[in-house]
């Protein structure tokens, strides 16, 4: 069930379309019909229960037959609606935008899902579209990712720019571990990889870092005594052409940001 501040969202999207009311439906009779939502591609279906609510929003009836996180082939039905025709047309486009969006990001991390070892989790990034931030992560954990911070006030992870105000690594990772048990550093070479993990932090992102990079540096953790303590995460270019290399490289978490911020939404028609 969607939370109130969710649905309030959802009806802001939905007036941000229709504004002032739809003024080519409403050339239309009033007259009640049943619309269906079919998908043009194979894919895996996410943001059903937000069409839904969307159309009913609206003063909409829709009937999911593809719940989210299902799989859906060419030309089969996601769903059904009833209602007045001019409410169903203004509301057609919020929800099939939101859908397909969402079933994008759902199929595009599935795909990416089955390159890696179960072992290994896929994470996505704060590289989203501001105000659909929860839609895309969402869609995300759908497609069997996770959705790792939504926002900022979530997690400390201490990137290049911070350390750079700083200018000591280990000076900003001990005022971190002052006030939280439990945070994540950016490091761009081995070395800092080693002091981060000597310091305790729990987990450790490997910014571009190469495959046989991140190989040789997990070497080096091991013979120090330092992998079993850390979680690593490795990050920066990685997509559906290179991420199965990552995945064998034995770090625990792939970050990906292509999956949110370029977005290939799939085909969905509403057809009378």
């Amino acid at each position: 069930m969607l939370s109130f501040n969710l649905k309030k969202q959802l009806l802001q999207f939905l007036a941000e379309d229709i504004g002032k009311g739809d003024i080519t439906s409403a050339l239309l009779p009033k007259k009640k019909i049943l619309v269906r939502i079919i998908s043009r591609e194979n894919a895996i279906v996410a943001g059903a229960t937000c069409a839904k609510e969307i159309f009913k929003l609206n003063a909409c009836n829709a009937k999911i037959l593809r719940k989210d996180g299902s799989k859906v082939k060419s030309n089969q039905i996601v769903m059904t609606i009833t209602g007045d025709i001019g409410k169903i047309l203004a509301a057609e486009r919020t929800a099939l935008n939101l859908l397909s969006r969402m079933s994008g990001i759902a199929t595009q991390t599935n795909q990416l899902v089955k390159k890696i070892p179960k072992k290994t989790k896929l994470y996505a990034t704060r590289k989203t579209a501001p105000g659909l931030r929860y839609f895309d992560k969402e869609a995300v954990e759908i497609g069997g990712g996770q959705k790792h911070r939504l926002g900022l006030d979530e997690m400390v992870m201490i990137k290049d720019n911070h350390i750079a105000v700083i200018d000591s690594l280990v000076a900003i990772i001990k005022k971190a571990k002052k006030k939280y048990k439990k945070f994540e550093v950016e490091v761009e070479n081995t070395s800092d990889a080693v002091l981060a993990a000597k310091e305790g932090v729990a987990i450790i992102m490997l910014d571009n870092f190469s495959p046989s990079r991140i190989k040789s540096t997990i070497k080096v953790l091991k013979n120090q005594k330092l992998r079993n303590k850390v979680l690593l995460e490795a990050s920066g270019g990685i997509n559906s052409k290179n991420i199965a290399k990552y995945g064998k490289t034995g770090v625990d978490i792939i970050s990906v940001g292509c999956i949110t911020n370029s977005v290939k939404g799939i085909d969905m028609s509403l057809e009378i």
